[in-house]
């Protein structure tokens, strides 16, 4: 009896049925029953029985869960690149602990969803095996370069595997590092893959349907509602996590998402190009593939990725105390999340203007999650602007921070940069005729 033998196990008047899981223990087992759910059995007193062994070959072509998919080429079909990274998409239970880690990489995520194959040929790699809180603008850099490396290689499209918690900022960095002419489609899932209301299958058909339509935009594809409908496709720059465990957690802010993928579509597409381009709507004309000089399909990537790691994300809040802020001292860049229109207290703006005077770029957005910044209405924003705040519209502060690390190590003039729209993430400044 191993891990992954299908078991029944009578104990008394009850019989379950299931896939046998490791166990921390000599004196208990674990099985996995069919609704999803896990139980834990004295050995002493159940009887068990193996219904079938657990072992089966990469080619066997399973497709129960836990089961390895076959996964050949074909001419026919489109060239998907799996990239990993980690996060609870590609998680399992750690017996040690019952917690779930990060563990599989881009093939184990493969085989965990068997509806993946005949959509696509993939290629899978793992950039790092990590939660999402202990995502680095290192990794960002190394996620660039493996994306670019794909589509060069042939790649018509792009999944990345990553935890939802700090997808959004994942997503904005190379929104701002890459410049290729294939989709980069980030997806998760907000429930591990071994409990029955996991998203993760639904996640990642609709990402690889996304990744193989006819677009060239860094979106994040995820649970459009609390159902198992559609999925959403947001812009990169414009999404923003807003709870901690819906499924349907993002949100692109201030608009509607740019696309949805029909998940009932999706599933009968399988290969069927013109199918899956139904599965797909969008609710505003996406980036086309190919270069903006209009080269076409097949145009080279660019990157980018050089990144200013010394930049601070920090939020005003009322009664703060001023020396809070002493450590920003010396920072090449700092985002400020100000309130409403863009306001701090106003005992912090001698503050801002010395950081400004030291050669820092000071950036300011709105806590608020829809609007943009103007300091030119109180003032309070108009002292902030003498003191030398640049205004970043309505890019939320997440992205602002990313973009303030890309524009310091990449541009000439960053607070130019921070003023304009350079991926999707600011909406332009509305201005009468004159």
């Amino acid at each position: 009896m191993q891990p992954g033998d299908r078991v029944r196990v009578e104990r008394g008047d009850v019989t379950n049925e299931g896939v046998l899981l490791p166990s921390t223990t000599r004196e208990h087992l674990v099985v996995k029953l069919e609704g999803g759910y896990n139980v834990g059995v004295d050995r002493e007193a159940a009887d068990v029985e193996v219904l079938e062994s657990g072992a089966r070959d990469v080619d066997d072509g399973g497709d129960a869960a836990g089961e390895a998919s076959e996964i050949t080429f074909d001419d026919d079909l489109p060239t998907v690149a799996l990239i990993s990274t980690g996060g609870t998409i590609a998680s399992t239970v750690d017996y040690r602990t019952g917690a779930v880690t990060a563990r599989f990489d881009a093939e184990d995520v493969l085989r965990a969803v068997p509806d993946l194959a005949g959509r696509a040929n993939y290629r899978g790699r793992v950039v790092a095996n990590i939660l999402s809180e202990n995502m680095e603008p290192g990794i960002w850099r190394d996620l660039a370069e493996a994306v670019r490396e794909e589509v060069e290689a042939g790649a018509d499209g792009v999944v990345v595997m990553h935890g939802t918690d700090t997808m959004q900022y994942s997503a904005s960095a190379l929104a701002f590092s890459l410049d290729v002419p294939v989709p980069v489609v980030f997806t998760g899932s907000q429930r591990s893959a071994d409990r029955p209301s996991s998203d993760n299958v639904m996640n990642a058909v609709c990402a690889v349907e996304a990744a193989k339509a006819d677009h060239a935009e860094t979106l994040v594809c995820m649970h459009a509602s609390p159902s198992d409908d559609a999925c959403a496709l947001h812009r990169g720059t414009r999404v923003r996590k807003n709870h901690t465990s819906r499924r349907d957690a993002f949100e692109t802010v201030g608009a509607e998402p740019l696309g949805l993928v029909d998940y009932e579509t999706a599933t009968e597409a399988g290969a069927d190009g013109d199918v899956a381009a139904a599965a797909i709507t969008w609710n505003r004309e996406p980036a086309p593939r190919g270069d903006e000089e209009g080269e076409g399909e097949g145009a080279g990537p660019a990157i980018a990725a050089d990144l200013e790691s010394d930049v601070e994300l920090v939020k005003f809040t009322p009664g703060m105390d001023p020396a809070a802020w002493d450590y920003l001292e010396g920072k090449a860049g700092v985002v400020i999340e100000g309130t409403g229109l863009g306001h701090v207290h106003t005992d912090l703006i001698p503050r801002v203007e010395s950081l400004v005077e030291d050669g820092t770029v000071v950036a300011m957005t709105s806590q608020c999650l829809e609007g943009r910044v103007c300091d030119r209405v109180y003032d309070t924003g108009r002292d902030l602007l003498d003191a030398g705040v640049v205004e970043a519209g309505d890019t939320l502060p997440g992205t602002a921070k990313v973009k303030l690390m890309w524009a310091l190590a990449n541009v000439d003039d960053p607070e130019a940069a921070m003023r304009r729209d350079l991926a999707g993430e600011l909406t332009e400044e509305s201005r009468p005729w004159r």
